[in-house]
């Protein structure tokens, strides 16, 4: 398992995005968080087996009926530390 940051791009914020995503995450128990960062952009960390990367960029990039994403830039993330279960968001 890795864990990778992505940085969500677009009309991503009060257009219930981190909700959706959320949502999505827990169905597939993925562990992770996602919350909006001040510059309007979303920040998704998540605990993911290679497998699974595809099918959860795919997830980021539909989002919710309201959000528009235009751009996904994503990497792995060594230093977050995910010590809880489950996904959550953040405020």
């Amino acid at each position: 398992m890795e864990q990778y940051r992505f940085i969500i791009f677009g009309k991503v914020q009060g257009v219930y995005y981190r909700k959706f995503v959320s949502q999505n995450a827990m169905k597939r128990s993925v562990r992770g968080y996602v919350k909006n960062l001040p510059d309007g952009t979303v920040e998704v960390v998540a605990e993911l087996i290679d497998d699974d990367l595809e099918e959860f960029l795919d997830i980021l990039k539909d989002g919710s009926p309201l959000s528009k994403v235009e751009d996904i830039r994503h990497g792995i993330d060594d230093e977050a530390d995910l010590i809880y279960d489950g996904f959550e968001i953040r405020y």
